[in-house]
């Protein structure tokens, strides 16, 4: 056991706490991380292949209720019928259109027999820098409309609402955050518009269909947490094998240069004295 005791060193046993350590952050946390992005991007891109196939539906059939929200039927075409409420518009900054700022415009709208939803009317352009450009209003009176049904985003965190203009300003489409601003209760999901609709601006096209680099992420950050175990046994082995080389070459040497017994001495002697 005693010529593996240099296993036991600190040096080695910090190397075994590291490659654990990394192996375990890839299973756990780097590899899924990848791999939920893959599965997301690919459920979101199915959703968006089935919308552009299959006929629009009633709003009504997937939000019943002011409270519902429709997470898995993102990008589905609906139809609604109601009224937009112009005193309640709100402007998402930061956006981007090809390339380009842009804001993008939001109202809520009732829909007939049915929730408060919000509806995203398309972008404008900023003018002179972060100007706000004048853009058409909305229809006043009843409508229908073709729309998108998507989820909410995430709040962006230390970025408040604000007015101005007499206009109030946000930075993502939060459905409970425009309800708060606003003070209009809205379902959990909101209405992205397609071309041609009343109170449409500037059309916001599809995205992409592309499945991402994160399925060969994930897997390379799994083959990352395989190989550290075997890097460390490949230390571990080489460092034996080296031990045992010195080790065999130190017995040569000894071999080598063995002291000459009595009788080799007593010989020795009497022939040099001859």
């Amino acid at each position: 056991m005693g010529r593996f005791a240099f296993l036991f060193k600190p040096q080695w046993l910090a190397l075994y706490v590291v490659a654990i350590a990394f192996a375990y952050l890839c299973f756990t946390v780097l590899a899924p991380w990848q791999l939920g992005k893959n599965t997301t991007t690919s459920r979101e891109n199915a959703q968006i292949s089935n919308s552009v196939s299959q006929p629009p539906v009633p709003l009504t059939t997937l939000l019943p209720h002011q409270d519902s929200a429709a997470p898995g039927d993102q990008w589905r075409q609906v139809t609604a019928t109601g009224k937009y409420q112009p005193e309640a518009q709100v402007l998402v900054r930061l956006r981007v259109v090809d390339g380009d700022p842009a804001y993008e415009v939001l109202l809520p709208f009732h829909v007939d027999g049915g929730p408060t939803v919000l509806v995203d009317r398309g972008y404008v352009k900023p003018e002179r820098g972060t100007q706000v450009p004048d853009f058409a209003a909305p229809p006043s009176g009843t409508v229908t409309i073709t729309a998108r049904l998507r989820d909410p985003e995430s709040v962006v965190t230390g970025k408040e609402p604000f007015r101005e203009n007499g206009i109030a300003q946000v930075y993502s489409i939060s459905t409970d955050q425009v309800a708060q601003v606003t003070g209009v209760p809205l379902a959990g999901s909101y209405l992205q518009l397609v071309d041609g609709q009343p109170g449409g601006l500037g059309v916001i096209g599809l995205p992409h269909l592309d499945a991402g680099p994160f399925l060969s992420y994930g897997i390379q950050w799994i083959a990352f947490g395989i190989v550290a175990p075997i890097g460390v046994g490949y230390f571990v082995m080489a460092e034996i094998k080296q031990r045992r080389r010195e080790k065999t070459q130190s017995d040569s040497r000894a071999t080598t240069t063995t002291p000459l017994t009595a009788e080799q001495k007593l010989a020795d002697r009497y022939g040099r004295r001859q």
